[in-house]
Order: structure tokens, then C-alpha cells, then sequence
């Protein structure tokens, strides 16, 4: 992603931090929308395409006769299911003991990744749009549409962005199409693969290079994922951009470049594989409008400890937050919830810690029911449960 201002700074979170810490910001953004109950008419289910030999709206792509394209026809196959992201954000700095507030904007690339009658759908880097006040999408026409968060995972640096039709032009409607997934468990180290992206902010461009190496393991702001990466050209700005195989399909989430002045020709992407069941989730998420008054939030009546991802690797362990105490009669208690459990998803958005869980909390009414994604321990090892949890109220009121 590219930045215009201050350069921020990541900090880790320290294993011992409990339910009862400062509140702090996250990632899960206030989205301005139409109300909840229209959106649960438009979040029915929706898949990622994944049809082999579709080009959609009507493409003639060239083939070379072994089932894969040449890079100009990759290039106009993929386009139109490419965007551009510009993230306005506010920032704020303290200055001889003065805070001060400016705008700061900030871009870089997403993937249509889905459509409905009422909604667009696309893919990106969290931190793409993290913090962010107000995002615009650049369409491969020209055209701009506002877009609004639907659901994020921090530790997979993912999320999903919508877009109401009704904003979209007729014209734009027949430019743009959804793109066709790959299966990045097939690719092949010195295999070629495409990048497409908002390089710079200065609109799509197209590199090409191979699959240097797969199953890497980078970290990055305290979050380790096991990546595949390229020589083909990632730049900033070609965050959340597209990774694509000799078929035009998408194989990768563009992520990160590899940082150092003496290093060239190292990118780094998301597997695609790794990524669908998350990807989907939050595609078919309701968008949370705004927060609940806090009389009346929801409670889950645990207290819990971030497990980071030096604490994960350490441990064996996986990320989230682990509970440390479980209240009586609490809603927690009642869904079977003990002290061990590790709760890594919440309805569909991943969890990274208990500030991100205390926010995320903060958008649902108490006698709510939501799926918690939750790792416990069975013969030593841990396994995942999906859990149904009715949200219970503060003791007291």
C-alpha cells in the first residue's frame, strides 16, 4: 500500500494483556450504510467463482495451446476485475503535548471476487484499508464508487469490501466481471504468474516474473502467514492486487514487499487456497451499521489473553484470544465455553486479540446469537469448533 504521511508503526501486543485493558482501536471499522435489515436480504450465500475455463462477459481469450495464455491476454482477461482503492483516513499526532488531526490517504488494489443483485464484492489487504474514514474503488473504465467494509481478518491481513449496485454505472456494469479462481496448492516453484495492480497509485500495470519460492513464512506486524512469493514487481500500491497463473486465474492476494535497500525482486501474495472459507465468510457477513448503545451490548462474560504469533509459534497455539476465566451463567458458560479455549473467529471476522474482540462486541445487541470460531484441546492437540453463543448482558444491569 501507498502512503501519504506520517509512517506508522506497529506495535506487538504483549501475551498478558486481559479483557480488562484500555480500550484501544482495531481494525473493525463504523460502516455508514443502509440499515441492517436490508442487508440481510443481499448476504444469501454468496460463492466464489471458481468454474474452470469461464472468461466471463462474453471474452475470447487467446490460448497458446497448452491451456495457457500469453500475458497480453492474461492482462485483458484480468483487468476488468481489478480496482484501485484510495483509503482516506484521519490521523492523529501529538506535537509539544498538543494533539493534532490531519487526512490521510492512502492506496492500493482490490478484486472482484463476487456479485448479487444489490451488492459488489471485492478483496483486500487489511491494511489496505485499515482506519479508514472513507474508501473510493477506481473501476477499469475510469468510473468511481464508494465502498464500504464488510468484514475484516487482521491476522490474514484480508478484507471484504461492498459496493450497492445501484452506485455502479450501466456502462461500468458491462466493463467489469468477477474473477475466476486458481488453485495455488497446483503451482510449481519456477512456475510464471502475473501481478496486477494500482503500483504507485498510478492505475493498473501489469509484471510478470515466477514463483520463486512456496509455503514461505513471513512476518509482518507481529502476524505470521506462510506465503508464496514472486520476483514478479510488487509495489506499493499493489497491496490486495492480483496474483494470477498462465490461465488468467487467481492464485495469490498480493501482500507485502520484502523491505531492504540490498534485496530486489522479492513479493510476497496470500495463497488463494488457504484463504476461500475466510473469504466467503465475510462476503456473506450483514454490515454492522453502527454500535450499540453500551446498556444494551451484548456480553460473552470471559476474561482473555492475546495469544500473538511469537506466543503461537512458542506454544503451538493458535492466534486469537485465549480465556483465562470463564463467569458463571455467563453466555460463555452456557454455549460450553472453559478456561483453555482459544476464540480465533467472531461471526466471520477474525479475531487477533481482546481489544479486537471487546470492538467487534461492541456492534451486537445482548440476546444476539453469533458464531464464535473457537480452538480447544482434545488429546493434547488443538481442534476447531464452531460454537453458537447467545449474548448475554453485563452483571448488574
Amino acid at each position: 500500500m501507498l502512503k501519504k504521511g506520517a509512517k506508522t508503526i506497529a506495535l506487538a501486543l504483549a501475551f498478558g494483556v486481559t479483557a480488562s485493558a484500555a480500550f484501544q482501536g482495531s481494525n473493525y471499522m463504523i460502516n455508514q450504510w443502509v440499515g441492517e435489515e436490508e442487508q440481510a436480504e443481499v448476504t444469501g450465500g454468496v460463492k466464489l467463482k471458481q468454474e474452470a475455463g469461464v472468461s466471463g462477459k462474453g471474452m475470447t481469450i487467446a490460448d497458446t495451446g497448452s491451456g495457457t495464455k500469453d500475458i497480453s491476454s492474461i492482462a485483458q482477461q484480468a483487468m476488468p476485475s481489478v480496482v484501485s482503492i484510495t483509503n482516506k483516513s484521519v490521523q492523529e499526532i501529538r506535537l509539544f503535548g498538543q494533539s493534532q488531526s490531519y487526512e490521510n490517504e492512502s492506496r492500493g488494489t482490490g478484486i472482484i471476487i463476487g456479485q448479487t443483485d444489490t451488492e459488489l464484492l471485492l478483496v483486500t489487504n487489511n491494511h489496505v484499508i485499515n482506519g479508514a474514514k472513507e474508501i473510493s474503488v477506481g473501476f477499469v473504465d475510469g468510473q468511481m464508487a464508494e465502498a464500504k467494509v464488510k468484514g475484516t481478518d487482521s491476522g490474514k491481513d484480508l478484507a471484504v469490501l461492498s459496493i450497492k449496485m445501484e452506485d455502479v454505472s450501466e456502462k461500468t456494469k458491462e466493463q467489469i466481471q468477477v474473477i475466476e479462481l486458481g488453485k495455488s496448492s497446483e503451482l510449481q516453484v519456477g512456475q510464471q504468474v502475473v501481478a496486477i495492480g494500482n503500483a504507485l497509485g498510478y492505475g493498473q500495470s501489469v509484471t510478470t516474473g515466477i514463483v520463486s519460492a512456496l509455503d514461505r513464512e513471513v512476518t509482518i506486524e507481529d502476524n505470521t502467514n506462510t506465503l508464496i512469493q514472486t520476483d514478479a514487481a510488487i509495489n506499493p500500491g499493489n497491496s490486495g492486487g492480483a496474483l494470477l497463473n498462465m490461465k488468467g486465474q487467481l492464485v495469490g492476494i498480493n501482500s507485502a514487499k520484502y523491505s531492504d535497500t540490498t534485496v530486489e525482486g522479492m513479493g510476497y501474495a496470500i495463497p488463494v487456497d488457504d484463504v476461500i472459507d475466510i473469504i466467503e465468510g465475510l462476503m456473506n457477513r450483514a454490515i454492522r451499521e453502527e454500535k450499540v448503545p453500551e446498556e444494551d451490548q451484548g456480553f460473552l462474560g470471559i476474561t482473555g489473553q492475546d495469544v500473538t504469533s511469537d506466543v503461537a509459534e512458542a506454544y503451538d497455539m493458535p492466534k486469537g484470544v485465549y480465556i483465562t476465566f470463564v463467569e458463571e451463567d455467563s453466555a460463555a458458560a452456557k454455549a460450553g465455553l472453559k478456561k483453555g479455549d482459544i476464540i480465533t473467529r467472531f461471526d466471520g471476522n477474525g479475531v487477533s486479540g481482546m481489544t479486537e474482540l471487546r470492538e467487534q462486541l461492541s456492534y451486537y445487541k445482548k440476546g444476539e446469537q453469533v458464531k464464535l470460531t473457537v480452538s480447544q484441546t482434545f488429546n493434547g492437540e488443538y481442534q476447531e469448533q464452531t460454537v453458537e453463543v447467545t449474548l448475554g448482558e453485563r452483571a448488574g444491569k
